[in-house]
């Protein structure tokens, strides 16, 4: 029973409607403590007809602040649009499966001569199966009783849509006239007058121009168009019904146009914000740092709200908010922002606090800017803020502007998971490196090391015992193991330089073949078994490079070429000049490199399988350096196949030229 009464109250949904009556943060409170005690899921409905009820800075400032206050007390903000406030409640908690409605009778409706039928039986007879709760309000008929004194129909319209509204009905006049002449019937001509005040409701904002020109229409149909004319006296005893017919007509026309009206500009607006909401979304999702989400969110809040901006990101090596980017909504020019002390006062309490403050705020109210903090979860990424003056944001532009702050968050937090992966995979790779190093150096240094220490053992214990040729030898061994370990020592530390990019490269214009013969006096003496042949071509070629690092890489390759060949083998090294570049490449025609091994040559510590050279002192350094040191010139190293057997190793470099009239 007490699982069945669980999974009831998980599915418990209380819905409270949104309004900028004064009693209406008493009503949000008690659906708020509700949905607690019901530990129910918590929506706030704020339903925006085209005639708008909050018309007063007062009454949006009022509306802002509940819709606040339904944030603060954990509902998600919905807003829609509809004519029939009732219905739409209904439909919304139909389709989002609503348990509970909370609503005050502050919501009630009212006419201006007797009170119609309240919300409440409406609802009760579109949702019976829901609950409603009626908070009771006290303030229902003061605010009936402080009604604006002139309704939105009587307000004035401008001089220009004045003037419109007379040259339509001058228009529809003539016209009429033109059709009494031709005898056309009175159907006729009432047709055109009730086209005319369609027109002007389509082309003039709010109801008066509408109104007027019902009226006028039938004042002129009787003076211009009935007998006698010119008169305000009608002879046909029918047409009493006929202007009072006319009249009506005419004002449900003009009415239901000024309302269709104003539900496309509504529906216009809304499928233009929603399209920006969709946009940022999908734009968020490509963006490729932090700053580029910021950017984003700041363009795609401008579209939106068409109001300048302030960007504030966390900044954590600072510890806090020190700077940020001003957005010119008029001018689409960013800039550098600099905050002032009470500036960042704001900022870092908006951030410590993740509340909103500045305008339209109870906290820094004197302030022009509406301040938001962006965060989710325990992530604190910056702070938003919105210009606001003297016109306040209404309920949509405010739920949008949270959803597009919730997107950014969700992104900043995407790409700092992103960040921190890469960064632990990093750290993974370097310390599996520092892994491999250690253990391949303790292990393959054991043998050289050995060797260097019994072969002295050998000098000074029975040097007079040995003879000059075994002498030698061991001073050959001995040399040779110290020179493995200097070239990997070298190797070693100009690898790890390379890596981390603490190496500036020293770039000059060098002689390629220069290079190749620097490169080939500091090549193991094995070299002489080998037949090395070295072809620049006829011209003088000149690279851009670093000289010293060039000559390690050559050097590299040619040893990996006498290492892992056989004695008597040919080493060939050439050079050509091929578009904007210089390569070089280092041959032999040894036994090459098995193809399942070619993927792995120039990675770290890969020594390959070859049974010519010693493997105990491959440490498989060589080509990963000589790639890191080519590509930080710019050029590649490959490798190529060699027929019909052997190793083909081809690096660019950067083509210097030279102008002989200089």
């Amino acid at each position: 029973m007490r699982q069945l009464e669980k999974e009831k109250q998980k599915k418990e949904h209380i819905l409270v409607c949104l309004s900028s009556s004064p009693s209406n943060e008493k009503i949000i409170r008690t659906a708020a403590q509700m949905a607690q005690a019901f530990q129910a899921g918590f929506t706030a409905l704020y339903v925006q007809t085209a005639e708008k009820t909050e018309k007063t800075p007062e009454d949006l400032a009022r509306l802002q602040k509940h819709v606040r206050l339904a944030e603060q007390s954990g509902a998600e903000i919905v807003t829609t649009h509809s004519e029939d406030i009732a219905l739409q409640i209904a439909e919304y908690a139909r389709i989002s499966e609503v348990t509970r409605i909370v609503i005050g009778k502050s919501m009630m409706k009212q006419g201006y001569f007797h009170q119609r039928r309240v919300w409440t039986e409406r609802l009760t007879d579109l949702v019976p199966d829901l609950e409603i709760h009626i908070i009771p309000d006290s303030d229902v008929y003061r605010r009936y009783q402080k009604r604006k004194k002139f309704p939105e129909w009587m307000e004035l319209p401008s001089w220009k849509e004045l003037m419109l509204t007379v040259l339509i009905l001058a228009a529809a006049t003539g016209i009429g006239e033109i059709f009494f002449r031709l005898g056309f019937t009175d159907a006729n001509i009432i047709t055109v007058y009730l086209f005319g005040v369609m027109l002007t409701s389509i082309l003039t904002s709010g109801y008066t121009c509408s109104v007027v020109s019902s009226v006028a229409s039938v004042v002129l149909f009787n003076y211009f168009m009935t007998e006698p004319r010119l008169s305000l006296h009608a002879y046909g005893s029918g047409y009493p019904v006929t202007f009072a017919i006319m009249l009506g007509t005419s004002i449900l026309t003009s009415t239901l146009a000024s309302k269709l009206k104003e539900n496309a500009k509504l529906s216009a607006r809304d499928a233009f914000r929603t399209k920006i909401l969709f946009n940022t979304s999908q734009l968020l999702q490509k963006a490729e740092d932090a700053s580029e989400i910021f950017d984003i969110t700041a363009t795609q809040l401008i579209k939106l709200l068409g109001r300048n901006l302030v960007v504030a990101p966390v900044e954590k090596k600072k510890n806090g908010i020190v700077q940020g980017t001003l957005y010119n909504a008029e001018t689409g020019i960013k800039s550098e922002k600099v905050f002032n002390e009470k500036e960042q006062e704001i900022l870092q309490w908006v951030l410590k606090n993740r509340k909103r403050a500045g305008a339209m705020t109870e906290r820094f109210s004197e302030e022009p800017y509406l301040y938001l903090s962006i965060y989710a979860a325990q992530n604190r990424y910056g702070v938003i803020g919105i210009f606001i003056g003297q016109k306040p944001l209404d309920a949509f532009e405010n739920s949008i502007l949270l959803s597009i702050l919730g997107e950014c968050a969700m992104a900043l937090d995407r790409e700092q998971s992103a960040r921190e992966k890469e960064e632990a995979a990093v750290m993974a790779k370097n310390e599996q490196l520092r892994v491999n190093l250690l253990r391949t150096i303790s292990h393959d240094l054991r043998t050289p090391l050995t060797s260097i220490l019994g072969n002295a053992d050998s000098l000074i214990s029975n040097f007079d015992a040995l003879d000059e040729g075994m002498r030698k030898q061991i001073f050959s061994d001995i040399y040779e193991d110290a020179g493995w370990l200097i070239e990997l020592v070298e190797n070693l530390l100009a690898l790890t330089k390379i890596e981390d990019g603490s190496v500036k490269l020293q770039l000059s214009d060098q002689v390629v073949e220069d290079v190749v013969r620097e490169a080939l006096r500091h090549v193991e003496r094995r070299k002489n078994e080998h037949k090395i042949t070295v072809d620049c071509g006829e011209d003088v070629l000149l690279a851009r490079m670093d000289a010293k690092l060039i000559v390690q890489v050559l050097v590299n390759l040619i040893n990996n070429a006498v290492k892992y060949t056989q004695a008597g083998s040919k080493i060939r090294i050439t050079a050509g000049k091929e578009e904007k570049n210089v390569w070089i490449a280092v041959e032999d025609n040894g036994p090459g490199i098995p193809a399942e091994c070619r993927e792995h040559v120039f990675e770290m510590f890969y020594s390959g399988k070859n049974k010519v050279s010693d493997s105990r002192r491959s440490l498989g350094l060589g080509l990963a350096l000589c790639r890191s040191i080519v590509n930080a010139h710019g050029g590649e190293l490959v490798l190529r196949d060699c027929a019909p057997h052997g190793c083909h190793f081809r690096f660019t470099l950067p083509l210097s030229e030279v102008n002989l009239n200089e």
